[in-house]
Order: C-alpha cells, then sequence, then structure tokens
C-alpha cells in the first residue's frame, strides 16, 4: 500500500522509527492531497513541536517552538498560512502577517494558559500595580497581548525581563514560568496563576522513579513545570532548548518532561538516542490532524480575524518581543 503512493511514500522513510507500517496507510491518502492543496494555493505550513510526526515532518514547511514560529512567519512569501498548533499561534501569526490569510484546522484548538487570563484581567493588574511592565507570554489571546508592553516566550522570557532593566515586573499568565524565571534573576516577579494542563501534572516523584527505572538517564524539563521539577531536572528550557540539547549532547538515554509527541519528533531526528516518554498528551494541540488540516485547504477553513485597533496594540508587543 506505501508503494502506491510515491510522493508519501518516500515521506515514510523520515517517520519509520515512530510511526508503524500498518498505520501509514491511514494517513498517505490526506499527505497526498495537502501537498498537491499547498502548491495549488500557494499556502505554506506552520507546526509546532507537539504536533504529531506524520504533521511535523511530512506535510510542515516550518516548525518549531512559538518563537521560531512568530520569528519565521514573518517572512513567509505565501498567500495562505496554515498553522498547525493551537489558536493563539494563528493569532500571532495574523499579527505579523496581517495581509496574508491565516488559517487554523480547528477553532477549538485552545490552550488553557490563554483560557486563564483576559484583557480585563490585565488591566486590573495595571491598576494594582501602576507603573510596573507587564510581560504576556505568547501563549495567551490578541486582546490580552494589545494590553501588554512586551511578549516572551519560554525560550528568550529571562532576556526579555533583563531588557526592561526594571526592579519588578508582572509576568502573566504561566505561575510556574514566573517562578522559574524568578530563581534566576534579582528581578521581583509578580506572577498570574495560570497554568499549564500538559506541564502541570509532572512531579519531582515522576522524575525520581524514571531516574529508578532508567539509571543514568538524563532529564529534560520544560519551564512551564513545576519549580521542584526543574530544581531536579538535568536541563530546563524551551521546546527547542530541549531538541538543541538533545543534538548537542547525544545522550544515550533521555526523557523530555513536556507534550510526548515532543520526544517523537526529536526521535525522528536523533536514531542513535533512547527515548524514554512520559505521555502527558495536550488535547488541544491533539485536535489538529491531517484530515482537518486538509480540509482547511480545500474549504478555507478557519479564517483568523483580529479587531484592527486589538491588532495593532498586540503587534507591537510581539514585534517589541522579537527585539530582544
Amino acid at each position: 500500500m506505501i508503494g502506491a503512493l510515491p510522493m508519501a511514500a518516500s515521506l515514510y522513510e523520515r517517520v519509520r522509527r515512530v510511526i508503524p507500517p500498518m498505520e501509514w496507510p491511514a494517513f498517505a491518502d490526506d499527505i497526498d492531497a495537502i501537498l498537491a492543496l499547498k502548491r495549488e494555493r500557494n499556502a505554506i505550513i506552520l507546526a509546532h513541536n507537539y504536533q504529531t510526526p506524520e504533521i511535523f515532518h511530512c506535510v510542515a514547511d516550518i516548525v518549531g517552538d512559538s518563537l521560531a514560529l512568530a520569528r519565521k512567519a514573518m517572512a513567509v512569501e505565501a498567500d495562505i498560512i496554515v498553522l498547525a498548533g493551537v489558536h493563539f499561534m494563528a493569532e500571532t501569526a495574523k499579527l505579523l502577517n496581517p495581509d496574508k490569510t491565516v488559517l487554523i484546522p480547528d477553532l477549538e484548538a485552545g490552550c488553557s494558559l490563554a483560557d486563564s487570563i483576559t484583557a480585563e484581567d490585565v488591566r486590573l493588574m495595571r491598576q494594582r500595580y501602576p507603573a510596573v511592565p507587564v510581560v504576556t507570554y505568547v501563549n495567551t489571546s490578541a486582546a490580552v497581548k494589545a494590553e501588554s508592553d512586551i511578549c516572551c516566550t519560554s525560550g528568550n522570557a529571562l532576556a526579555v525581563v533583563k531588557s526592561l532593566r526594571v526592579p519588578r515586573v508582572i509576568m502573566l499568565p504561566d505561575e510556574y514560568l514566573a517562578k522559574n524565571i524568578a530563581a534566576q534573576t534579582k528581578v521581583e516577579i509578580i506572577a498570574w496563576k495560570g497554568r499549564c494542563e500538559v506541564h502541570e501534572r509532572f512531579t519531582a516523584a515522576d522524575i525520581r522513579e524514571v531516574r529508578e527505572a532508567h539509571p543514568g538517564v538524563i532529564v529534560l524539563a520544560h519551564p512551564e513545570c513545576p519549580p521542584d521539577v526543574v530544581a531536579v531536572a538535568d536541563f530546563a528550557g524551551s521546546t527547542a532548548a530541549m531538541s538543541d540539547y538533545v543534538a548537542r549532547h547525544k545522550p544515550a538515554c533521555v526523557v523530555l518532561m513536556t507534550e510526548c509527541s515532543m520526544s517523537d519528533n526529536v526521535a525522528v531526528q536523533h536514531p542513535e538516542v533512547d527515548f524514554v516518554r512520559p505521555c502527558n498528551l495536550c488535547p488541544h494541540m491533539k485536535r489538529i490532524t491531517l484530515a482537518n488540516i486538509r480540509t482547511a485547504l480545500e474549504e478555507n477553513r478557519h479564517v483568523i480575524t483580529i479587531d484592527p485597533n486589538v491588532a495593532e496594540r498586540a503587534r507591537w508587543a510581539v514585534e517589541r518581543m522579537l527585539l530582544v
């Protein structure tokens, strides 16, 4: 069956280690259709590191973490951008490409962090802490970004905080990211109570169990994990930083304390590394499938729109981040 679909067949070699042969025929037809539709419509697909391998390695044109996607989206020459990720990422792509059509395959692909805070919440925080700058994680709606002074990602949050040269900042909405950044700087961090529903489930006990079961394993943790998890990990960093760590150090055995598709995607590129896979799935990321990416391209579904007044202010906060 694989041999009958030459375009998809050649791509299967990339993901053979993480997708069993019996599953591939279910993906191949959609992959061939998506590749053809991209050419027909001058479209490009941006995929986050948490997308499944058949999306990440077989149909995506640009892949990476939130910062990488934000930066690379600015240089896209296509007429259409399909965001294989969650809603706030599609909004960010639209902010940076206002004249392009940006599609998200499923409008319900949200984020627990983005849902944890509103624009009104930010305005109330400003009233409570006047003159304290607001650093807002990109995992937020455009409306929240519009109320902020500057955005950040997990990869550049510390640099953004330092760039402001002030004694204290408000960091929204991820409580654990804020606490983990606070441990690395003398700047006072005022945190919000938002948490990532994937990363908050990891515990220090999980790491101890992994180390007992796999002696010598290297533990990499995302900074959205609780501080006690970050404290006992061997390395903490963004998804891009974790991928870079594996590429540089090539540990014999590694575990990534983050969304489980990340391990599959990195494993494809490093067959010599043994990956332990604690599986915490993001239900929002998993709403994106090959089937609805195909439908998005076929039916122009779903178009991202942002109020122009909101977009202008939110774009400024994102672009200020990209200058850091």
